[in-house]
């Protein structure tokens, strides 16, 4: 009988060697192993921390960098904490004659300000060929030669790597880096207006790049304004008044680099083997990137020499019933391992996240009504479908602001000169705000992931009102517990009053006519473009979308030639100050090449932003804060969009995660219960097997007739032979 069907053991001999799980994107090798599993859609352009400045960026950098500070992962608002420092900066201000300041000086008494950090002993780089010492103590491949390069590709080419201790002078030659003219850091000029120190140094390096294409050597050349005090200890000196400085101070742009890397890296046949820092990075983080395909896959592995530290004890009201303080005190990293896959496509990302082979996930426009139900109120919550598998949704409103601008040199909505062109403008500019209905926007086109902005500064940061005290009143009117916003009988009424009764010049008879400068993908898109005519239309204003490719885009905001405009901006660190700059008069676009876009000037704007800027956090603050805003919301320089809403889901198996983007070093943080991933996997992809047996039962139904007739004729042959 068995000789009979021999087709059908193998059929069910290789049913059997398929496994539990068939459609398993990862290799065989790394089940059951501490790895988090995540995907990245564009690929990173920058990962030297000098050039870095972008959010797919930061997602590795953060993780394999340790500046000095960090945000406290549970509290908001956000928290500075030290990092690789051993304490908080101690910060001293003096006057013109080096007399110290108290705290509280007003800053236009402070010629200086001096930061001296102190690092923690004992931190370690990752190994990393660069530190790799022979047995004499001099660097293992300081000079190597085209021989000693073939075949090699990557870092982990290399037979031997190193360590070293983390020292003071690592900090100050990162600080060098932002002068190197080869590099071109993006914050180099807003620094270098407070550390002058360091055009001194680009103007030094600049000459002896233009006679050498050698590698620079850091190490030879100081930088006026920064000292190394002892090994772990290093000092910056600002001019004037800076207190957002400290905040820089918790990104990769001060965090610490090892002259040896540049060392390493700088030599002949490096960068065409791309083996360089913007590559390879070398960090003292929990993680160092161990493979780097950023089309296909990118991988950060533990830091064997990471110092270690301990997951927080204490956060915000709710955290403990989150189950976010259950880790207190318990060290960290708890992953091994991060694999990031890279993704092009939503909707392979969206079905391996579903089959649990991605532990979390952003939400989409594609899969926002499968992932989440929305309440007449505009309340979000998941869906019976992701509940049942245990999904979670985390929500955070993103430090950002979208915004429609008004080109304040434009005659029509600026008003020109004249007192009583500009009063009109604002009417009309006041009447637009009111009219442009962008709670409907968010609503339609956002699915309601935003919240309509009052002012610039979004909640969760400094000087941001909640309830009446918090609405813009020119807009809005507070009612039965809530901002209800004005009809559009007020905002006629303002156009009227703004000299264009009907959407009509009351002077000349001429119509109105607006004209919003774009770019394709922008609100250049029909389906905005036509929601946007439409309001306007109710006003009898007559609405042109005039979309431009991105560069001549760019080229009319420089040149004051947009009259309205859609900009966006995230804020750097969370400070008001970091808002409320995009409308100060110093940064006007074309007469100061800032950002300020709309190229707004008040007086009495400009003269509180100066205060404030060097203002500590408190009572005193908020009072001028609360007068800029007024000011601003009686102008209307911005309709103030909206600040968008990150919307985040993850598997009921990872452990400690919090929304909040200004913390980026989120990954030590992070933990996975590996048993309830497996079992959850082998639960969502269990093989459907019976289609399979159908179809070889079938198969073997079809060519048993012939096997048969086949067997009949062998025997009859045989028995014709044997007569």
């Amino acid at each position: 009988m068995l000789r009979r069907f021999p087709l059908l053991l193998v059929f069910f001999a290789l049913l059997a060697a398929c496994g539990p799980v068939w459609n398993d994107p990862y290799p065989a090798s790394e089940q059951g192993r501490n790895i988090m599993y995540s995907a990245f859609t564009d690929r990173p352009k920058h990962l030297d921390p000098v050039q870095s400045y972008s959010e797919d960026e930061a997602t590795f950098l953060y993780q394999i960098y340790e500046p000095p500070l960090q945000y406290h992962y549970l509290k908001r608002p956000y928290t500075l904490v030290p990092g690789s420092a051993a304490t908080m900066p101690l910060v001293r201000r003096y006057d013109e004659s080096g007399r110290e300041l108290p705290e509280n000086a007003p800053a236009s008494q402070v010629a200086r300000s001096v930061y001296e950090i102190r690092i923690r002993p004992g931190i370690l780089y990752q190994p990393h060929p660069a530190l790799a010492r022979g047995a004499d103590g001099a660097l293992r491949y300081a000079s190597l030669s085209a021989t000693d390069l073939e075949g090699v590709r990557s870092v982990a080419d290399f037979a031997e790597t190193g360590t070293r201790e983390l020292e003071a002078g690592d900090f100050v030659h990162q600080i060098k880096r932002l002068a190197h003219p080869r590099l071109h850091s993006p914050i180099f000029e807003l620094i270098a207006e407070y550390l002058p120190g360091l055009k001194t140094l680009q103007k030094t390096l600049a000459e002896e790049v233009s006679r050498s294409s050698d590698a620079l050597d850091l190490e030879r050349h100081a930088i006026p304004g920064i000292e190394i005090v002892d090994r772990y200890t290093y000092r910056i000196t600002l001019k004037g008044a800076y207190p957002q400085f400290l905040y820089w101070l918790s990104m990769p742009f001060f965090a610490p680099v090892p002259p040896e890397a540049d060392r390493f890296y700088g030599q002949p046949g490096m960068a065409e083997r791309n083996l360089t820092l913007d590559w390879w990075p070398i960090g003292t983080g929990p993680y160092m990137l161990s493979e780097n395909n950023p089309n296909a896959r990118m991988v950060l592995a533990r830091n064997p020499n990471f110092r270690g530290e301990s997951f927080p004890c204490e956060g915000e009201p709710g955290d403990r019933e989150a189950g976010l303080l259950a880790d207190c005190g318990k060290s960290m990293p708890f992953i091994d391992k991060v694999v990031f896959t890279r993704e092009r496509e939503g909707i392979p990302y969206w079905n391996k996240f579903l089959q649990g082979y991605y532990d979390a996930s952003g939400v989409s426009s594609d899969n926002f009504d499968q992932a989440v139900t929305m309440t007449s109120h505009g309340e979000v919550s998941l869906s019976d479908e992701m509940r049942a598998q245990g999904i979670e949704l985390l929500t955070s409103v993103s430090p950002s602001i979208f915004y429609l601008g008004f080109n304040m040199l434009d005659s029509v909505v600026g008003g020109g000169a004249d007192k009583e062109g500009q009063a009109r403008a604002r009417k009309l500019r006041q009447a637009i705000s009111v009219a442009l209905d962008m709670d409907e926007f968010v609503s339609i086109f956002l699915n309601g992931r935003g919240v309509t902005a009052m002012h610039p500064i979004p909640p969760g940061i400094f000087g941001a009102r909640d309830g009446e005290a918090g609405i813009n009143p020119v807009v809005y009117e507070w009612r039965d517990g809530r901002a209800v916003r004005r009809s559009k009988e007020v905002a006629r009424r303002l156009l009227t009053e703004a000299g264009y009764p009907d959407g009509r010049d009351a002077k000349t008879g001429e119509p109105l006519i607006l004209n919003l400068d774009t770019t394709p993908g922008g609100l250049g898109d029909k389906s905005r473009s036509d929601w946007l005519a439409k309001q306007f239309r109710e006003l009898g204003v007559q609405f042109v979308v005039r979309a431009t490719d991105y560069n001549r885009f760019q080229d009319k905001i420089r040149e004051g030639n947009a009259q309205l405009f859609f900009f966006g901006w995230n804020a750097d660190y969370p400070d008001p100050e970091n808002m409320l700059f995009l409308l100060h008069g110093a940064q006007a676009k074309v007469k100061e090449s800032g950002q300020n876009a709309a190229n707004y000037v008040n007086s009495e704007y400009d003269r509180l932003f100066e205060r404030m800027k060097s203002m500590p956090d408190g009572a005193e603050r908020q009072v001028v804060i609360d007068r800029m805003v007024a000011i601003l919301q009686h102008d209307a320089p911005w309709i103030f969009g909206f600040h968008p809403k990150a919307y985040s889901l993850q598997h009921g198996w990872v452990m400690n995660r919090k929304t909040g983007s200004m913390v980026r070093n989120t990954l030590k943080y992070q933990r996975i219960d590996l048993e309830r991933r497996s079992a959850a996997r082998a639960e969502w992809n269990r093989p459907v097997v019976w289609p399979l047996v159908v179809v070889g039962l079938l198969a073997l139904a079809a060519i048993a007739p012939a096997f048969v007739h086949y067997r009949r004729r062998e025997r009859a042959t045989a028995l014709g032979g044997g007569r």
